[in-house]
Formats: structure tokens, C-alpha cells, sequence
């Protein structure tokens, strides 16, 4: 049973940077997708970036340029790193993953993921 914890949330000006962190309890099975959610109050989950089973970062527009996706294989451990911070971007943050043989060029939505994590908030302030 994975498990997947999100840290690193916390409040910023904006122009800011953040780091957030995803540790998952063990390996997933195969060459899985690992993504980044977010979900202010009053709207949807929005999938933010995701990077696929061959190492593939996506993003979605509203944060290309902004944001980057990266993973550290030995410590099984997902980064966000979130630089220029906006208000807009203030929401809880969610990590999640797909097991299996996973290639994606979008995030996609979060039906498509199995594995969640509790969320981190991140606060951005004008």
C-alpha cells in the first residue's frame, strides 16, 4: 500500500519561491506518472504538472515558466519548485501517481491517479 506525504507548504509574499516535497513509502510499480494537483476553495482540482514514466515533465499553461517538476529516484522522493509566486497560485497542493507503464503529455485529471497524498497549503500573499 503506498503512501504518499506532502511537505513544504507554507505562506509567501508574491515573487516568492517555495519548495514543495512528496516521499512515497515505497517504489510503484513499473514506470509510473507523478503529479502535482492544486484546489483553491470553491473550484476544482487543477492538475499542475506532472513528469511520466520516461521522465517527461509537463506543465499546465498557467504555470509554465514558473514552476518545475523533478524526482529523486534513490531517496523516492517528488519536488515542485514554485519560483515567482503569484496570489492565484495560492490553493492546497496534492501530490499524486500512477502505477503502471504510464506515458502522459498532459497531467491529465485526477481520476486518472491512484495514489494520493494529504496535501500541503500554500498561501501567497499581495
Amino acid at each position: 500500500q503506498v503512501q504518499l506525504v506532502e511537505s513544504g507548504g507554507g505562506s509567501v509574499q508574491a515573487g516568492g519561491s517555495l519548495r514543495l516535497s512528496c516521499a512515497a513509502s515505497e517504489n510503484i510499480d513499473g514506470r509510473p506518472c507523478m503529479a502535482w494537483f492544486r484546489q483553491a476553495p470553491g473550484k476544482e482540482r487543477e492538475g499542475v504538472a506532472v513528469i511520466d514514466g520516461i521522465g517527461r515533465p509537463t506543465y499546465a499553461d498557467s504555470v509554465k515558466g514558473r514552476f518545475t517538476i523533478s524526482k529523486d529516484n534513490a531517496k523516492k522522493i517528488l519536488y515542485l519548485q514554485m519560483n515567482s509566486l503569484k496570489p492565484e497560485d495560492s490553493a492546497v497542493y496534492y501530490c499524486a501517481a500512477a502505477g503502471g507503464y504510464c506515458i502522459r503529455r498532459t497531467v491529465a485529471l485526477p481520476y486518472d491517479y491512484n495514489y494520493w497524498g494529504q496535501g500541503t497549503q500554500v498561501t501567497v500573499s499581495s
